[in-house]
């Protein structure tokens, strides 16, 4: 039997999340008030993906493992598919202006293209195109 989901929740430590939800409604996403107070907000990806920003000490009370320093250590990358090449270059130009840090310069394997950068807190975040005539079917 294999194991099936219809929905992602990452859940990611924020230092202000203020600043954050300011930074990401820069970059395009919107948020759903009824999951926000001065802990957490839930920022909508899609309708089944969705990034809980999370305050550092809210975020701490879910694990017994210290918090990752990103300016240290990468606890992920948070890839996300793009319906173009002219799209990922769109939200990338768009975090960036909005005060993201480069990570990678755009990487160009002809069926496949990406480009990332890290928000304001260091999360790494990737969006990729792919050609779908490039995608083999299961």
């Amino acid at each position: 039997m294999a194991l099936t989901s219809d929905k992602i929740f990452v859940n990611l430590p924020v230092k202000d999340l203020n600043k954050s939800v300011e930074f990401f409604k820069k970059v395009g996403y919107e948020f759903n008030a009824q999951f926000t107070d001065e802990n957490a907000t839930c920022m909508v990806i899609s309708d089944s993906i969705y990034v809980m920003l999370l305050v550092e000490p809210f975020f701490q009370s879910f694990t017994k493992k210290e918090i990752a320093d990103t300016a240290k250590s990468a606890e992920s990358i948070i890839a996300l598919a793009a319906e173009s090449r002219e799209q990922v270059d769109e939200i990338v130009k768009r975090a960036l202006e909005a005060g993201a840090k480069p990570y990678n310069d755009p990487v160009d394997h002809g069926f496949m293209y990406s480009w990332s950068f890290q928000d304001l807190d260091g999360h790494m975040w990737e969006y990729m195109y792919m050609d779908p005539s490039a995608v083999q079917p299961q």
